[in-house]
């Protein structure tokens, strides 16, 4: 199944391709909780921290794998907006070939060098042991996120979000199942939480695959699809790897906010992560939204229409304010009862550990329209193959982590490290949204030159 987004309601061909994954991301991130809360219950309070101490280092490693696949998703988009099937299963072939020889380099590197990042994080020593047990387990797993990740691309580029969500809500049953086989059960501890996300990618992978061999037709190769084309992969790579940098840019700053709050203590880190852990499962429609934009704006780029991107901007920048606004709302009055999942009651300063999730979501929260905004902007112009402005707006949002990891947090502590995001959401922020305005009619003369006849967007050039 494949949805055309070039024709009928932008809104609507936006929201029937982002419900179903933000239904999606919500039970991904749900089940992420799951694992957050059965480790924080069932092994302890340290073995959470430590989960979400690493959180930082795994959005630097993964955030760059699945940012890279999501990269190489838009060449794809454009082709099929423009009805360039056999360019389409070209880039196909090409990025798979592309993923798999990054997966191996990716792999390789961490494992070795995963014990130096968590001593350069300045880890505290009770929470060692249970971070490097965890983040090794999710390295050696790189392979199969990007497999994963890159199927799921795929299928969205060709504009069906629902078939993704299918598989995700099979495999999130079996993490759970799992995180208490091995947690629970065989008392494997933060190793089993990540050997049963691992598993659960491979097995959404799998099932992916298999639905894309049976059913999506306009996929299936000739032999001469089916080559190893340099010119071709280095063009998926110009596209891919800048967005890959973006999320990379922003975790090294999130690394080195997260090294900071390291030194502030575990109680501070502690309250971070499950802070961080409520935000991410709130901001999912909103990101999601932003993310369907980039397959909204890859495909109406392909068609050169123009005025449906401008429109579908419109809409979804209503809709992410509206979004924020209320759950802004609601986070501000109750987010805090949230984070009680995480902790036990009889944990060792328990009431000055909820106080700081507390200040966490009220101080956040304030800003989750920047947030949404940010989402927006970020990812259009990403599908609009404007991968050097996003690339700066990350680099804006790295060094506003940095000043205050720096110039802030010893001096004011947690304070400072509560707003070092929201700072960074609104430096990016106000940047990408002047720029969209300027670079749009730069994209828009672009396109309308290189029109075929037809009226489509000439892929052959």
């Amino acid at each position: 199944m494949t949805k055309d987004m070039t024709k009928g309601s932008s809104l609507k061909n936006i929201l029937a391709f982002c419900l179903p994954m933000t239904a999606g991301n919500l039970f991904q991130q749900l089940y992420n909780m799951v694992d957050s809360i059965i480790v924080g219950q069932y092994v302890g309070v340290k073995a959470f921290t430590a989960v979400g101490l690493v959180g930082s280092v795994m959005f630097l490693v993964i955030g760059t794998a699945v940012g890279m696949c999501s990269g190489f998703s838009i060449p794809i988009a454009q082709r099929f907006g423009a009805e360039d099937y056999k360019g389409m299963r070209k880039t196909i072939f090409n990025a798979v070939i592309l993923a798999g020889i990054i997966a191996l380099i990716l792999t390789s590197v961490t494992t070795v060098l995963a014990d130096d990042l968590l001593k350069i994080m300045s880890t505290p020593k009770d929470l060692y042991d249970h971070a490097y047990k965890y983040i090794f387990v999710i390295f050696l797993g790189i392979p199969i996120t990007i497999f994963y990740n890159l199927l799921c691309g795929i299928i969205r580029a060709l504009g069906d979000s629902k078939t993704p969500l299918r598989y995700l809500l099979v495999s999130s049953v079996l993490n759970v199942a799992l995180d208490f086989l091995l947690i629970v059960g065989f008392k494997m501890g933060v190793a089993g939480a990540a050997i049963a996300t691992i598993a659960s990618q491979l097995i959404a992978g799998i099932l992916c695959l298999r639905y894309m061999i049976r059913n999506v037709a306009v996929i299936a190769m000739e032999p001469d699809e089916k080559k190893v084309d340099g010119s071709l992969m280095l063009k998926i790579f110009s596209v891919g790897m800048p967005m890959a940098f973006q999320f990379s840019i922003t975790a090294v700053g999130s690394i080195i906010l997260q090294t900071a709050v390291n030194k502030l203590g575990s109680n501070y880190v502690t309250a971070m992560a499950a802070g961080q852990k409520i935000q991410n499962f709130i901001a999912q429609p909103m990101e999601t939204l932003g993310v369907t934009m980039a397959t909204f704006g890859g495909q109406n780029l392909g068609a050169g229409k123009f005025d449906r991107i401008h429109k579908g901007a419109r809409e979804v920048l209503a809709a992410e304010v509206i979004y924020s606004a209320l759950i802004a709302v609601f986070v501000y009055f109750y987010g805090d009862v949230l984070a009680l999942i995480f902790i036990k009651k009889d944990s060792a300063d328990y009431t000055l550990i909820v106080e700081n999730i507390r200040h966490f979501l009220r101080a956040t929260c304030v800003f989750y329209p920047v947030l949404g905004v940010l989402f927006l902007f970020r990812n259009l112009l990403q599908g609009l193959s404007f991968s050097a402005v996003t690339m700066l707006a990350g680099f804006i949002e790295l060094v506003s982590r940095c000043v205050v990891a720096f110039g802030f947090i010893t001096k004011y502590g947690y304070n400072a490290a509560v707003f070092a995001s929201p700072i960074a959401w609104a430096a990016a922020a106000v940047l990408l949204s002047i720029l969209y305005v300027f670079i749009i009619r730069k994209a828009e003369q672009k396109v309308t030159a290189q029109k075929c006849c037809s009226g489509k967007l000439c892929t052959s050039k």
